[in-house]
């Protein structure tokens, strides 16, 4: 006798079949490009334009381009590489965690989400690059063998540390991302009508036949991969925080950055996977997919997790004041009362008080109130870094050292290039990659008493052999949600 629990929602709603959930997401794969993707291509292009046309000043006249000054020496360049990377943390958190966790709601998000790691953290790694000055020679931050004489990478700089962070991070997210998408690729490689779409998905799928030896290599892969990505989800803004904690600024030397930072990198990432889903399942009609429930359990997270970061906030406070050191504490309370007050107090706004509308179940499954939240929630996060930098740095020991930073138009050009050249990848991944995961949808789709298995025939276009129950291979990762 089959039994469903009455307490668990669907996570897949309409009543789709294996054939409907091929069919859904292979759509916007194999149609013409629309005119609504192509005006927002064209837009992201647009400002990816702005962004060479920034780098081009930058390395032709070098750093002086940049708003720089001699006491706030990081400024706007490290305030970007470090939300960009926060951005990034998300999508190793629902890939990783939540199925080592068997979270099944992660089914419909973790394809967008993993492809937005990819590019936030191709979109920080251009900061510290281009902070370089001669990115030509970028290789000398390896402990590489060199001719030029002693030269040696220094270990005990965390900025060494965040070449080993986020390189690991990066590659280990990409695998992790291809390999998700390895048997969906498949799918669409025997779909293909056109030459060069079948030619390219035949190489991208990697000869990929669905028998039961692919999928128990699949699984065992998907496994291993997320036991080695889930350290990182702690590391990777670790070491990005001792960029900061290791040193000996007033408002920055302190043990608490570690997990405040880590839990702010997940409050933003989980932000930027809100703004992009909803925008996805309205735009490629997913909402069948992505549904209210999905949205309501990252906004749950999102809460908890802008509630740490509001601890971590007040816990600083106290921290400077328990000290007695005067340098501390003027820190912390120039933060929230001097020249850059407002930087501050947008922070607190967006980050601790707004986060908190999610208690209310109405906001929880509101599209409109979550769309506008999760970007609150980022401009937020934005502010934090640079309160974080800007506040510490602008006013030194000495006050013939103190000085206001603001950004040259270089600056800018740069941060808001960097969106266009997000954007235009998302949008690449978007329109010519299945933005989520038919493989593991298919493993979750409800079945009840009534109506039995939702799989009625089968689907020519499905790429595993069928069996004479359910239509997917005994070793695929399902889970029907019964009990025989």
């Amino acid at each position: 006798m089959q039994h469903v629990s009455p307490v668990r929602e669907p996570l897949v709603t309409g009543g789709k079949t294996y054939h409907d959930v091929t069919q859904d997401v292979c759509r916007q794969v194999e149609a013409a490009p629309n005119v609504r993707w192509m005006a927002a291509l064209a837009v992201a292009l647009f400002f990816l334009g702005v962004f060479f046309y920034s780098v081009y000043r930058t390395l032709w006249y070098g750093i002086g381009e940049w708003g720089l000054n001699k006491t706030v020496g990081w400024a706007w360049d490290i305030t970007n590489f470090v939300w960009w990377v926060g951005i990034g943390h998300a999508g190793t958190l629902i890939s990783a965690v939540l199925l080592l966790f068997r979270q099944k709601w992660r089914t419909s998000i973790n394809r967008a989400a993993e492809a937005m790691t990819i590019f936030a953290v191709i979109c920080a790694a251009m900061f510290p690059v281009l902070h370089m000055g001669r990115p030509w020679l970028a290789y000398w931050v390896f402990p590489l063998q060199n001719t030029f004489g002693s030269l040696w990478v220094n270990f005990n700089s965390p900025l060494l540390w965040d070449v080993f962070a986020i390189s690991t991070y990066f590659t280990v997210s990409l695998v992790f991302w291809y390999t998700g998408l390895v048997p969906d690729f498949a799918t669409i490689r025997d779909r293909a009508k056109g030459p060069i779409a079948k030619v390219a998905y035949s190489l991208l799928s990697m000869g990929w036949k669905g028998s039961a030896k692919h999928w128990s290599r699949y699984e065992t892969v998907s496994l291993i991969l997320a036991g080695v990505s889930t350290p990182l989800v702690l590391s990777v803004h670790t070491i990005v925080s001792m960029d900061f904690a290791t040193s000996v600024v007033p408002g920055w030397h302190t043990t608490i950055f570690p997990p405040y930072f880590v839990a702010g990198a997940i409050f933003s990432g989980f932000a930027m996977v809100l703004t992009l889903m909803l925008i996805t399942r309205v735009v490629f009609k997913l909402e069948d997919y992505i549904t209210l429930e999905h949205i309501a359990l990252m906004n749950k997270i999102m809460m908890v997790t802008g509630s740490i970061v509001g601890v971590a906030y007040i816990t600083e406070f106290f921290i400077a004041w328990y000290s007695g050191v005067e340098f501390e504490q003027y820190a912390f309370i120039n933060r929230a009362t001097g020249p850059y007050w407002w930087a501050y107090w947008s922070m607190m706004t967006c980050n601790v008080i707004s986060p908190q509308l999610v208690w209310f179940r109405r906001i929880r499954y509101s599209i409109p109130a979550t769309f506008v939240l999760s970007i609150i929630v980022n401009i937020g996060m934005w502010f934090e870094r640079f309160v974080i930098i800007v506040t510490s740095l602008h006013r030194d020991y000495l006050p013939s050292s103190w000085a206001m930073f603001s950004p040259s138009i270089i600056d800018i050009g740069i941060y808001v290039g960097t969106l266009g050249l997000f954007f235009t990848l998302f949008l690449l991944f978007a329109k010519f990659f299945p933005v989520i995961n038919m493989a593991e949808v298919k493993s979750v789709l409800k079945y009840t008493v009534d109506n039995g298995p939702t799989y009625t025939g089968h689907d020519p276009h499905h790429t595993t052999p069928q069996t004479a129950t359910h239509g997917v291979p005994a070793s695929a990762p399902v889970n029907y949600d019964k009990h025989d």
